[in-house]
């Protein structure tokens, strides 16, 4: 009998929960043959706990990710480009203490939301693991240097730009229903949680990369934005058109203050205001741009996360957040570690918890899992409409 190859995704998963709660199992067991008026109690409750799981993961929906080095897991490490993160000391603190291509001392965002929700790290799209079971966990089409716009990042050469990643995205879903039909492709698709992380590259990758850029020829900063946010729309629709049903998109952080913008920019260690300025007419038109989406779709199908003021929490005060500093990056070099790459070479701090920034622009492991618990459940001030863990309280119902 031919086994469907879903099936082999969710016996995989459930052993993973047969693993992490084996010592819990044991233990109620230990505890009811002290109490045998108990006993009944303690085995049915440890046996529904760990049948609960085991659906829990059962029923885990596809991830897919899309957009820049905040959340490109290694799909530029089969690029002939000079945006990657495929070397020591990226990766030091990564379970295997290797480079990865991420763009962290360890887990990326997307890895910290993948714990949360009970699911593999989706590998990258261009990983040749990526193929049979594993597809049915999702795919991370990132790629590092790119932006909304197709001319951002033009001094990495070649990268997987927007519209190369939603092209990528067709294909996934392709080689997804040769696997397991059609009908349930696109359902995985419709019930699939997808990260889109993309916008900081078009500022300093693009308008402000050099004085006098071309954008910023063509555009001053308020007019730039709207531009902007008008491209950011059409990607948007046209994910939704491919199927998306729950995206969380995030904006940008205090451009200004990451230790890079620090380096080239800050007279007095302040942060730069022209960025800064960016950031504060960037983030509220994109919020609000989200909002006229879902009107006219008429479902909370993006949810806006406020990534600029979870940033700000720590940069602005890093002490409360257990970092000694929130300005020089755990590895670099020059002012604030904030010049050129991270690499053998460079100024490697000892211990990267106390480090809000990994590298001249990306936070470190501990920064990401502050974003991601505010992902997971965060206020209004940080998630619009709703965090995820109500999205996925209120999609599991359903």
């Amino acid at each position: 009998m031919q086994v469907h190859p879903v099936y082999f995704i969710h016996i995989q998963r459930s052993l993973s929960i047969y693993t992490s709660i084996l010592f819990w199992v044991s233990l109620t067991i230990s505890m009811a043959s002290n109490s045998s008026a108990c006993s009944s109690y303690w085995v049915i409750s440890g046996l529904a706990l760990v049948l609960g799981a085991i659906v829990h993961q059962a029923d885990a929906r596809a991830f897919l990710v899309f957009g820049d080095s905040l959340v490109d897991s290694g799909n530029n490490n089969y690029l002939a480009t000079t945006a990657r993160a495929d070397s020591y000391p990226y990766g030091i603190d990564y379970p295997t203490h290797r480079a990865t291509g991420r763009f962290s001392n360890g887990l990326n965002i997307p890895d910290l939301i993948s714990e949360q929700i009970g699911s593999e790290s989706p590998l990258p799209y261009l990983s040749p693991e990526l193929r049979g079971q594993k597809l049915l966990v999702g795919a991370n089409f990132a790629s590092a240097g790119i932006g909304i716009l197709n001319d951002t990042g033009i001094q990495f050469l070649n990268i997987i730009r927007m519209h190369r990643q939603l092209e990528n995205f067709q294909q996934y879903q392709q080689r997804v229903g040769a696997l397991i039909g059609a009908e349930k492709a696109k359902r995985l698709v419709n019930q699939s949680l997808i990260l889109l992380t993309v916008g900081g590259n078009d500022f300093v990758n693009n308008y402000y990369l050099v004085p006098y850029s071309a954008r910023s020829r063509q555009y001053d900063l308020p007019d730039y934005v709207k531009h902007l946010i008008s491209e950011y729309k059409k990607l948007l629709m046209r994910l939704y058109n491919l199927g998306a049903r729950r995206v969380l998109v995030t904006g940008t952080g205090p451009m200004g203050c990451v230790p890079a913008e620090l380096a080239m920019r800050s007279t007095n260690g302040g942060c730069s205001a022209e960025l800064q300025r960016a950031a504060a007419l960037y983030n509220p038109q994109l919020e609000s741009m989200i909002i006229d989406v879902n009107r006219k779709i008429g479902s909370d199908v993006f949810i806006a996360a406020n990534t600029h003021q979870m940033h700000a929490d720590f940069v602005s005060n890093p002490q409360a957040y257990g970092f000694t500093t929130s300005k020089i990056a755990c590895c670099g070099q020059g002012p604030y570690n904030g010049l050129g790459l991270c690499t053998l070479l460079s100024n490697l701090c000892p211990n990267r918890d106390l480090y809000a920034f990994w590298d001249p622009f990306h936070p470190s492991e501990k920064a990401n899992r502050i974003i991601v618990q505010q992902i997971m459940t965060g206020s209004t001030r940080y998630m619009k409409p709703m965090n995820l863990s109500t999205i996925m309280a209120l999609d599991s119902r359903t």
